[in-house]
């Protein structure tokens, strides 16, 4: 293994929830971090891994909750580091994958504060592969889309061309908010009203739901049902494989 030396950071992805999906570099900076800053979405079994006189801070955005800035964030594992402890910043997912984890990386840089990042499974593929919905199948898309739904106002990104992704499996992050005119605006950019989706919500998890429904219903179904955050949501025929493929319906 490699050593998690003194004043140093390492960016480590949790993974979607379920700990037994933690790579083997997670679970030896759990239990050699002397300090572990944590995002609200680290499973509680997780940090059990960590050694008991570990100082963990939750750190955790929760949207409409008080919860610290990112120039906080960054500067607690700077001075944290400099202090000569050994700073895990866990997040949920991967760190680069809608994690801010770069934002935090070139602090680091900018601090010159040595660092590692150790990769974690993102919850748009290990969440959906729970699910039984692959991202990518030969017979069905050649591409798969990642987007976030929200920017940094709350709002539905309006950088993002909607009709240049109308086509191919789509992967949206923190989108339950804006749904209604997320799917709008895929409607209106070419795809089929009775698309596919799927909502996965506490993915990998004991508690898991799954909502199963289309383009056109996603938004009503969505509040009919009651499922919310932390979900993905899952945009194209991909999802019809989840009639074959739900290994969890037999485990």
């Amino acid at each position: 293994m490699t050593e998690f030396s003194k004043s140093s950071v390492w960016l480590v992805g949790a993974g979607p929830g379920n700990p037994g999906l933690l790579t083997l570099h997670a679970v030896e900076a759990l239990k050699t971090a002397d300090v572990i800053i944590y995002d609200a979405l680290v499973n509680e079994a997780v940090l059990a891994w960590a050694k008991p006189e570990a100082e963990r801070i939750c750190a955790g955005k929760r949207g409409g909750k008080p919860s610290p800035k990112q120039a906080e964030i960054s500067a607690m594992l700077i001075d944290f580091a400099k202090a000569g402890k050994r700073v895990l910043r866990l997040k949920g997912g991967d760190p680069f994958v809608f994690g801010r984890g770069a934002e935090e990386a070139l602090a680091l840089v900018n601090a010159k504060i040595p660092f590692r990042i150790v990769p974690g499974i993102t919850a748009s593929i290990g969440g959906l592969a729970y699910a039984g919905i692959p991202v990518t199948s030969r017979d069905v898309n050649q591409s798969v889309i990642f987007l976030t739904g929200h920017d940094q106002r709350g709002l539905t990104p309006d950088t993002i061309d909607w009709q240049a992704v109308a086509t191919g499996m789509i992967v949206m992050y923190m989108a339950i908010r804006n749904i209604d005119e997320i799917s709008a605006a895929l409607i209106t950019g070419g795809r089929p009203k009775n698309d596919p989706v799927v909502v996965v919500k506490n993915a990998t998890l004991p508690e898991m739901e799954v909502l199963e429904t289309t383009l056109e219903n996603v938004a009503a179904d969505i509040a009919s049902s009651g499922i919310g955050s932390p979900a993905v949501i899952c945009v194209g025929r991909g999802v019809l494989l989840r009639e074959q493929l739900d290994w969890l319906k037999n485990d």
